[in-house]
């Protein structure tokens, strides 16, 4: 299994950036794909980034192409989530999450997760 635990979430003003990172750990670490997914209350988890260990293909949610970009520190196993140009539609609790093989769109699909950090924009 992977351990993660992520940080770097507030409370910003709309305009505003974030990065959030997750740490993983644990055996075969690099056999994951590690993702973002979000969460606003009442909606369902909603896919937003995700990247390979042992490749540059990464993937992003519709909403937040051009705004948002996850990338890696393979040496420390951590990812990261740069959100840039953030907006009140992105308030939401922020998960990351890690799959082995081939990662989707669907959050019922990821099996590891992090505790969740909480991302409030406000206008």
């Amino acid at each position: 299994q992977v351990q993660l635990v992520e940080s770097g979430g507030g409370s910003v003003q709309a305009g505003d950036s974030l990065r959030l990172s997750c740490a993983a750990s644990g055996r075969n670490v690099r056999s994951y794909v590690m993702g973002w997914f979000r969460q606003a209350p009442g909606k369902e988890r909603e896919f937003v980034a995700a990247r390979g260990w042992r490749d540059g293909s990464a993937y992003y949610g519709d909403s937040v192409k051009g705004r948002f970009t996850t990338s890696r520190d393979n040496a420390k196993n951590t990812v990261y989530l740069q959100m840039n140009s953030l907006k009140p539609e992105d308030t939401a609790v922020y998960y990351c999450a890690a799959v082995v093989g081939r990662g989707t769109y669907y959050y019922t699909d990821w099996p590891y997760w992090g505790q969740g950090t909480q991302v409030t924009v406000s206008s």
